[in-house]
């Protein structure tokens, strides 16, 4: 089992920049891929960012450039660095974590573990 609790969310500017974290409980971090997904209202949740567990990063096309995501084995974190903020950004944040997160990135019914999410506004 996996707990995933975020962070970092918040009210930002367009043009600004916030930090996401997502802290995982566990002895297994390391075995985990880890990812980033967001949903609005309504809408279904979509692929953000996903990181491998040897460090290899994927994006979805529409935050590459603006976006990194980064993980801290020994602290059993991922981040989300998030740049140039839009309000097309404006979204609830989710951390996920699979052992096969890369290759379900599109099918997110299939992922293991979710954290309960994290707002995210900015503000035109």
């Amino acid at each position: 089992q996996v707990q995933l609790v975020e962070s970092g969310g918040g009210l930002v500017q367009a043009g600004g920049s916030l930090r996401l974290s997502c802290a995982a409980s566990g002895r297994t971090f390391n075995s985990y891929a880890m990812g980033w997904f967001r949903q609005a209202p309504g809408k279904e949740r979509e692929f953000v960012a996903a990181i491998s567990r040897i460090q290899s990063t994927y994006y979805t096309d529409s935050v590459k450039g603006r976006f990194t995501i980064s993980r801290d084995n020994a602290k059993n974190t991922v981040y989300l660095q998030m740049n140039s903020l839009k309000p097309e950004d404006t979204d609830v944040y989710y951390c996920a974590a699979d052992t096969f997160l890369i290759t379900r990135a599109t099918s997110v019914g299939a992922i293991a573990y979710w954290g309960q999410g994290t707002q995210v506004t900015v503000s035109s």
